[in-house]
């Protein structure tokens, strides 16, 4: 028999669809980061920045991010003859992932730099990081760690001097073996529990001393975490009771022994979390049943020490959000040059310009803030100004970079209309944005912790002269940036409740955006942000900018390609 065909059908010609964004550089196309590590690095070879740009925007990278968040973690707790494994089975897009972000060093490495650009190491990592993120972010939360946990786990130096040289590795190593038999490690964390949240010190697992060896003084673990990040990373920072107190423990997976390949260490994976976002990751609940693990720090300062590592997971979020930002606004942009819309197309429309000059200026100033922040963590251990400013802004950038997360993804994917909602091709990477947005907001402490942080470090009395430094470039370019930066300090000096402290972090992050657009951007991009954000010609959603803006100077700035 002849098989049946479908009819060929006039109505069914496809056109006004755009074509995929991919095969671009997203480095050399993005003028604004540019611009903002020009400002904080100017002596940088961009060199790795452009490779990593390159390499990310590719088609064949995006195929890899599609694959990786359709085809989720799978949990494997015994094999085949019920011997316990607690092993999670990624497709293979997930390594090929996580091995370029290795390979580009977006983990530990800027820790160990002694090149000419080790000056600029967390900069040029931060701009990576943010480049990576336009194309995969949830790959990233064990790479993000693995970056995070080395000013903590020198509180162990014989943990660290076995280990700190895997972790700086760029040789990707997927297999669960002793960390010697690896060529590259990384490392998670756990710190909530069920009944304790944000409220760490309400943790319930126990530590019991069980003598020493090389790695210092060792104990057993017994009690759960709620959320423990990356399960199948070789090693983690946890938090348990001590006698003295909560402390932190350095937590393998697999145990050094008498034989090469090391014994599993008693942690029992009980399952994944199942995320509105951040499929590819897994995330999920333990116990530990009289684990082995070591102290890092000393016994009741272990808030203070694993802090240490989310300090720079702050950073992170921020980073992670404003690559985020800049995907949705290059998809965006890209749907609206091509897509027509009564007689013209999308981005000549009125309305729709308004909509995408706005969404660029948040893109832009997030950025613009992030890479700051970022600079402040290469310079803050010589210079007393940028100690304060790495202090004030971490949980400055946090909090606010990440609340504007989920406003800028509903609106960008509003420009792409129903195309954008669906799981599917090019534009499908929107949806996987929207869903990946809160996440960066929870992590790592939410909006109320980061204000709880923020009260804490203005508290310290070089705060305010320090943010009145910061401000002090731009005064005079603007009237609105100018009643800001007078009254700050003085608002600083004068806080004294909780209540106030969430706009207290929106406002000092508004005003040293401002600050830095005077620096790194036109002055067109400067004007409409201080006459928006600061001088209140805007209204409450985004799209509202007034009538007098450059709208072409803006849009052509923020331009993908």
């Amino acid at each position: 028999m002849t098989p049946l065909s479908a009819p060929v059908s006039a109505t069914h010609t496809v056109f006004n669809q755009s074509a995929p964004l991919a095969d671009v550089n997203l480095f050399t196309t993005n003028r604004p980061l540019q611009d903002a590590v020009q400002l904080h690095a100017p002596a940088l070879d961009r060199s790795a920045l452009t490779a990593l740009g390159a390499d990310m925007g590719s088609a064949t990278m995006q195929e890899h991010a599609r694959l990786a968040n359709t085809h989720k973690p799978e949990l494997h707790t015994h094999d085949r003859v019920g011997r316990r494994t607690d092993t999670v089975e990624f497709h293979p897009s997930y390594h090929a992932l996580i091995g370029a972000a290795l390979r580009h060093g977006l983990h530990a490495t800027p820790w160990s730099r002694t090149d000419a650009g080790a000056a600029h190491a967390h900069v040029e990592r931060a701009a990576g990081f943010m480049l990576f993120t336009e194309t995969e972010p949830s790959v990233l939360c064990p790479v993000s760690m693995s970056y995070a946990v080395t000013p903590a786990l020198r509180g162990n130096p014989a943990v660290w001097a076995d280990w700190n040289a895997g972790l700086a590795s760029t040789r990707y190593d997927p297999r669960l073996a002793l960390f010697s038999q690896k060529s590259a490690l990384t490392m998670g964390m756990g710190m909530t529990e069920k009944q304790g949240g944000s409220d760490v010190r309400a943790n319930t697992t126990q530590a019991v001393a069980d003598g020493s060896d090389a790695w210092g003084a060792r104990y057993r673990l017994t009690g759960h975490k709620w959320f423990f990040s990356a399960p199948m990373c070789d090693a983690f920072l946890v938090l348990a009771q001590a006698p003295g107190g909560l402390t932190c423990f350095f937590l393998p997976r697999v145990l050094p022994g008498d034989g090469a390949e090391g014994t599993l260490n008693a942690i029992r994976i009980q399952r994944l979390k199942d995320k509105l976002g951040n499929h590819a990751n897994a995330s999920s609940e333990v116990e530990f049943i009289d684990a082995t693990a070591w102290r890092v720090g000393e016994e009741g300062r272990g808030v203070a020490q694993i802090l240490e590592m989310g300090t720079m997971t702050r950073l992170d979020c921020a980073l992670g959000t404003s690559g985020l930002m800049r995907q949705a606004l290059s998809l965006a942009l890209h749907h609206t040059r091509q897509r027509m819309a009564f007689g013209k197309k999308l981005i000549e429309q009125p309305l729709m310009r308004n909509v995408l000059a706005d969404l660029a200026l948040e893109s832009e100033a997030a950025t613009a803030l992030s890479i700051r922040l970022a600079s402040a963590f290469d310079k803050k251990d010589s210079d007393p100004h940028e100690a304060v400013m790495a202090r004030l802004l971490t949980p400055v950038a946090k909090f606010w970079v990440c609340k504007r997360g989920s406003a800028f993804a509903q609106e960008a994917m509003e420009c792409l209309g129903g195309n954008g909602y669906v799981e599917e091709g090019g534009e499908g990477t929107m949806a996987r944005i929207y869903r990946e947005m809160p996440l960066n907001s929870i992590w790592e402490g939410a909006g109320n912790i980061m204000a709880l942080d923020l009260l804490r470090a203005v508290r310290r009395a070089d705060t305010a002269a320090a943010l009145a430094d910061e401000l002090a470039p731009a005064r005079g370019a603007h009237p609105a940036l100018d009643r800001m930066a007078s009254a700050l300090p003085l608002r600083v000096d004068a806080m004294t409740t909780e209540v106030e402290a969430r706009r207290l972090a929106q406002d000092v992050a508004l005003a040293v955006q401002a600050a830095l657009l005077y620096k790194s951007a036109p002055a067109s991009v400067f004007g409409a942000f201080c006459a928006s954000r600061l001088g209140g010609d805007w209204g409450y959603s985004f799209g509202t900018l007034g009538a007098g803006v450059d709208f072409d100077a803006l849009l052509d700035r923020a331009l993908p390609a």
